[in-house]
């Protein structure tokens, strides 16, 4: 690796605050210690990459770097998620030719495949919300003895891929690639990924591909289009999320027929037998998306302020009005179950974030366009875990974004919750995101 002096003095605190999550080792069992150590790494980043982008970086550095952490971290058990634990329960279910999608780890049917991480698993109660690319990687990683560690090891050499994109990106885009570094060289997303093996890795890299192969200037061909939705429908095809990236993508195509229509094609073909094998949309999808919900910037404080204004009692007589005049009480009637300030709240926030949406997918720059795509969602979201900044710090990184790195250093303060008596919010919620609320006004100002 090509590295001097300077680099050595940018990167030895990173690596041995690494090495300290290491030697801690049950990163849940030491929260406090995870959360200095996080926040300590993501403070010397910031000061790695003010010095660094003076000097000239080679691919080797950077990405030597990123390997470095990446192997510190990958013998850390997934204390702090257990999203893992299901990625390989849900791939042993599938291997066993059952139906995670229509089948939850409390079936009695897959009772034979119990073992002793299965009294571990997360949500036993709910099928697989995973798409089929996600499910496929995680039959691969459960064939083998060691399927923790080889899922994680296939999602470090993903992310690791992903931060080499970066690098091109940074160059086609006359940006210094110390900037690379805020993604490469993250301890957020070097724990996320090769400490708690998240799968998002896999969309992430494919979103980052999509976009690399739309700026290199092809974009225009119907092969180039073709391949880039290639990589635009495995992005969808392991997290749903990236779906709503399309319309840009499509777009900087120039080929939006070609491109949307190969994307299309691609899921359709692996969405449907989905479909049908289950008989409609998955149940843990529609399960995820009415019932899941933390630590939204405005979810959380917008649903209780509903409740506090007794919002559901009004939609009712609204309801009770709606039966008297015309009459479909069958109609009107199934609207009562959904009539409560959380999904009020969400109905309210998908809404409001259709404009803000429009006005993203109108960026010109194509990385500011995904990457605004990104952070509407995580501004609109009810549910936001720590690995969910894996999508919107590649193109924070790329802006040098003050205020996403110290949102990236805030959010384990969630993980408190889980492992503490201790509630999110207001705490805990308003020391995550009004620093970070504040930093992003004093940088549009």
């Amino acid at each position: 690796m090509q590295w001097d002096r300077g680099h050595l003095a940018a990167f030895a605190p990173l690596l041995a605050l690494h090495v300290a999550l290491l030697l801690t080792y049950d990163l849940a069992g030491h929260l406090i210690v995870t959360l200095v150590v996080v926040a300590l790494a993501s403070l010397f980043l910031w000061l790695a990459v003010t010095r660094l982008q003076r000097v000239s970086l080679a691919t080797a550095t950077v990405l030597g770097g990123a390997l470095i952490l990446r192997l510190v971290l990958l013998p850390v058990p997934p204390t702090l998620s257990d999203d893992i634990l299901r990625y390989v329960w849900d791939g042993k279910v599938a291997g066993a030719g059952y139906n995670p999608y229509r089948l939850s780890p409390a079936s009695p049917d897959v009772e034979g495949l119990r073992d002793d991480a299965w009294e571990r698993l997360p949500h036993k109660d709910v099928p697989t919300v995973y798409p089929p690319l996600a499910l496929a990687l995680f039959v691969f990683a459960a064939q083998g003895p060691f399927s923790l560690l080889s899922l994680k090891v296939l999602l470090a050499v993903a992310d690791l891929t992903t931060c080499g994109l970066l690098l091109g990106l940074a160059d086609r885009h006359g940006l210094h690639r110390s900037r690379v570094l805020l993604y490469a060289w993250n301890p957020l997303v070097v724990i996320e990924v090769a400490g708690m093996g998240h799968v998002d890795a896999i969309g992430v890299l494919a979103s980052v591909a999509t976009v690399s192969i739309l700026a290199a200037g092809r974009g225009g061909r119907p092969r180039a289009a073709a391949v880039a939705a290639c990589a635009a429908s495995a992005a969808v095809l392991a997290k749903l999320i990236p779906l709503l990236a399309w319309p840009v993508w499509a777009r900087k195509s120039s080929s939006f027929a070609v491109f949307l229509g190969t994307a299309t094609a691609l899921v359709v073909v692996c969405g449907v037998p989905v479909i049908v094998a289950t008989g409609g949309v998955p149940p843990g999808y529609i399960r995820f998306g009415v019932s899941w919900e933390f630590n939204g910037p405005l979810f959380e404080p917008l649903w209780r302020l509903l409740d506090v204004l007794h919002v559901s009692p009004l939609v009712e007589r609204g309801l009770n009005a709606a039966k008297v005049m015309t009459g479909a009480h069958d109609f009107w009637n199934r609207f009562y179950p959904l009539n409560y300030p959380q999904l009020i709240a969400k109905a309210l926030l998908a809404a409001c974030s259709v404009p803000f949406f429009l006005r993203a997918w109108k960026q010109e720059s194509l990385c500011r366009a995904t990457g605004a795509v990104f952070a509407v969602l995580i501004f609109f979201s009810s549910t936001v875990y720590p690995w969910y900044l894996l999508w919107i710090l590649p193109w924070a990184a790329l802006e040098r974004s003050r205020p996403w790195l110290l949102l990236s250093a805030l959010v384990p303060l969630s993980y408190v919750p889980q492992f503490a008596d201790i509630d999110l919010f207001p705490g805990l919620f308003c020391a995550i995101w009004v620093p970070f609320g504040s930093a992003l006004w004093l940088e549009r100002r």
